[in-house]
Formats: structure tokens, C-alpha cells, sequence
């Protein structure tokens, strides 16, 4: 009993530790559930590790699968699945503060650190009204998107059976999670601009970060807002209209696209550019693609989203920084700036870090799972993959499946860090409490 209390007292002093504990709880439960009789259509179960695949693909809304979502499940496994993607989109300790609303229980301060840790802000100050807000814009986004769904769907598969596929689709767009309901994504509605635009809508608002939104509400005027806005805002808009050029140009004439016209090759270059970076649809086939696509599309999963947001990746902000620091290096300026403001040395070497943690977990995982599988797929399919996964995008070449059971765990393991964040992980398993404060002399060395 001391031990358990003795454990307990630790965890509650190391916040990133309990975020991490958090969704690993909540992917447990959710693969007991799914790995139930009753929430497969054959009636027998589909295997602990397929299980605990689907709830983390679910609960770290990333949208890779091993079984056909629309086929397999049943309604009781589809249900499943739809509250791991809202749990995780949201966040454990979001959804936790909502129960706790609920049940008007008073928030204290050790969960208040912990929203503070997962919602990625700077104090607890206001912490509570920042998650009732994350919730409210949440559930009025994922309505206004069911209702703009529910024209298109409703007419292709009746009432009932439309407004229960717009809901479905609209939670998954906003929490940036790809599952589908219909078999192939969206490529059923490659044409279609409500569909495509709709999800594009959810997947923008709900991969820009909710810090952001509360910023625009509250200053209205781009010059008005924070610099972390500006930056988010600014790097996203570059990254949609890069990668839809780039999609458009490498694809017009293609396999993929060259049934479709003009305007049909636009939007969904549009919708592959914004929903590459986190959120797993696809309204064209992925395996046809050319391998000058795959590799843009593996750039934009590695970026991703916004921070305190349902994305992944190693996020916009990052990026930028790292994008303004080469800059302002090229120009001889010793220090970053960005909107007429300094970045601090600390933000610096974090985005570093980030970054290189990254690519290292993303290439050793590949390697390994290349290694794995003996030859048998390709390493950019595989690269693919890993990417999709850490970055918690989902979109895949079509290997999920095919993999092999210790190539899948290693998949989870890349959804289960990518979406805690590595360096949330690496600090919640460190829990380094003291500060070196030795400074030695400074050493010369020769780079580039």
C-alpha cells in the first residue's frame, strides 16, 4: 500500500508523466473493448494485437487500420471507436476536466497542471476556461461540419443511416483522425466540394491549435495577435498552398488524377495538401501516386499540425522557427526574428531537439521495420508508413495489413510517441527536477 501511494505522490508531481499514463489507460481500455466478440461483424473476436492497433490508431486519431473500419465493426465497435477518436482529439485531461464540469466537481490544482501540460500552455492561469472553450468550439465545429455532411450524405444513404456517417466524419476531420465509415475514404467523392471542403474546414480548424482560435476570437486583427498565431497561421497557409501546387503539378497528368478535370485535379490536390499534414482522408488512390508525391507527402505528415491542437507531427511552430532561425543565420543575424520579435535561445534549442528526436525515431523505426519484413516492401512504403504514424496522419500505401505482428507494435509505439510528443515523453520518463548551473569555457569547433 506505501509502495502504491509512495507511486501515486510521483506521478501527480510529474505532469508530462501523467499525460502519458493517461492516453496509455484509455488505449487499454479501448482495446478490451474492441477486442470483444460483439464488436466485430463475424462475431469472434479479431485478436488482442489488431485490437490494440485500432484503439491506438483511434485514441491517437491517427486513422491507420488493419481491418476495414466500415466492414468489420460492428455498431458497438464503430461507437467504440468514434469516443477513442473524440477522447484523444480532445485530450484525456480536456475530456476528464468535462466530466468533472459534468458532475460539478471543483478542478484542482494537480489537474490544473496537468490541462496546463497537455493543452501546452504557459501558466494554469484561466486553465479551466480555455478547456470549457476547447470543448464548446469543438462540439460546434464537429455539428456545423455534420450539417454541411448531411446534404451529401443523406441523399446516398438515407436518413438515418446520412446523419449518422455525417457525425462520424465530421468528429473524425476535426480530431484530424481519417477514420472513414465508407470503405475508401473519400474517393468516392473526389469531385464532390462539400464533401472536400467540409472536411478540409474541420481538419484547418481543428490542426491550427485552440490557443490559436481563442486568439482570433478574442484580437479579431492578424497584426493583433500573439507571435505563436502568427507563426501557426502564417507556415500553415505556405504549407496547404505548397503542397497543392506541388500535388497539381506532380499529379495532373497521372495515374491518380488523369480522370478527372481541371477543377476536380484542384480540389483534390487541395484536399490531399491539407489533409497530408495530419488528418488521414484521401480522396484519390495513394498507392498510385508517384514517388516524387510520396516524398512531398512525407514532408508535409513530418510537419503537421499546430501544437494544442488534435494533430500531430513535430508541428508548424517548429518549423518555423527552425525555418526563421536558417534565415536569419544566412542574413548574419545573430539572433532569430520573426515578426519584428526575438526568439529566445531556450525555443531555439527545444525545436532542435524535437526535430532531431523526430527524424531519428522515424528512421530507426523504418529501418527496423525494413529489416523486419526481409525485403518484402519497399523502404520509401515503409518510410511512408512510419511517417503517417509518428506524425498521427494515417494515410497509408496500403502495407498496414500486410505487416507483420512485431512491424504493427512497432507502428503503435510510433502513433502511441507521436501523439504524446516525444519530448513530452522524454521529460515525463527523465523527470529531471534540477537545473545544471556549471558553466564551463567556451570550445571552438569547425561545423558545415
Amino acid at each position: 500500500m506505501k509502495f502504491f501511494e509512495l507511486f501515486v505522490k510521483k506521478i501527480r508531481q510529474n505532469p508530462p508523466l501523467v499525460v502519458v499514463i493517461s492516453f496509455f489507460v484509455v488505449i487499454l481500455f479501448g482495446s478490451f473493448l474492441l477486442n470483444l466478440p460483439i464488436a466485430s461483424n463475424g462475431g469472434e473476436s479479431i485478436g488482442y494485437l489488431d485490437a490494440l492497433f485500432t484503439a491506438t490508431s483511434a485514441t491517437c486519431v491517427t486513422g491507420l487500420i488493419v481491418v476495414n473500419t466500415a466492414a468489420h465493426w460492428t455498431v458497438f465497435g464503430k461507437i467504440v471507436i468514434i469516443f477513442l477518436i473524440q477522447i484523444g482529439g480532445l485530450g484525456t485531461m480536456v475530456f476528464l476536466t468535462l466530466i468533472s464540469i459534468l458532475l460539478n466537481k471543483k478542478i484542482g490544482i494537480t489537474q490544473r497542471m496537468m490541462l496546463r501540460e497537455q493543452i501546452s500552455l504557459d501558466s494554469i492561469r484561466g486553465i479551466v476556461r480555455v478547456s470549457t472553450y476547447i470543448i464548446r468550439v469543438s462540439l460546434i465545429c464537429e455539428f456545423i461540419g455534420a450539417i454541411f455532411l448531411s446534404f451529401k450524405f443523406i441523399p446516398d444513404f438515407g436518413l438515418k443511416r446520412g446523419i449518422l456517417y455525417s457525425l462520424f466524419h465530421a468528429i473524425s476531420a476535426f480530431c484530424n483522425a481519417g477514420f472513414d465509415l465508407i470503405g475508401n475514404s473519400m474517393m468516392n467523392y473526389t469531385s464532390s466540394a462539400i464533401i472536400n471542403l467540409t472536411l478540409a474546414f474541420l481538419i484547418i480548424i481543428g490542426g491550427i491549435g485552440f490557443t490559436v482560435c481563442l486568439d482570433i476570437i478574442e484580437k479579431k486583427r492578424f497584426k493583433n495577435l500573439m507571435l505563436h498565431s502568427k507563426i501557426a497561421i502564417s507556415i500553415s497557409i505556405v504549407l496547404i498552398v505548397v503542397g497543392t501546387v506541388g500535388f497539381l503539378v506532380l499529379e495532373h497528368d497521372q495515374e491518380s488524377m488523369k480522370d478527372l478535370n481541371a477543377l476536380g485535379k484542384t480540389l483534390a490536390s487541395f484536399f490531399m495538401s491539407v489533409s497530408a499534414r495530419t488528418a488521414g482522408f484521401n480522396s484519390i488512390d495513394i498507392s498510385k501516386i508517384s514517388e516524387s508525391s510520396i516524398i512531398l507527402t512525407v514532408l508535409l505528415m513530418f510537419i503537421g499540425a499546430s501544437p494544442a491542437s488534435t494533430g500531430g507531427g513535430i508541428k508548424t511552430t517548429t518549423f518555423g522557427v527552425l525555418l526563421f532561425s536558417t534565415i536569419s543565420l544566412l542574413r548574419g543575424n545573430e539572433n532569430t526574428e520573426i515578426y519584428h520579435k526575438t526568439i529566445s535561445t531556450d525555443i531555439l534549442l527545444k525545436s532542435i531537439c524535437i526535430f532531431f528526436l523526430s527524424s531519428l525515431i522515424v528512421i530507426a523505426s523504418s529501418m527496423g521495420i525494413t529489416i523486419i519484413e526481409n525485403g518484402n516492401i519497399s523502404y520509401l512504403d515503409i518510410l511512408f508508413e512510419s511517417t503517417s504514424a509518428f506524425a498521427t496522419v494515417g494515410v497509408s500505401r496500403g502495407i498496414t495489413a500486410s505487416l507483420r505482428g512485431i512491424s504493427k507494435f512497432i507502428i503503435i509505439c510510433l502513433m502511441y510517441i507521436g501523439r504524446v510528443g516525444p519530448a513530452t515523453l522524454a521529460i515525463a520518463l527523465m523527470n529531471r527536477k534540477t537545473k545544471k548551473h556549471t558553466q564551463y569555457s567556451h570550445g571552438k569547433i569547425i561545423v558545415g
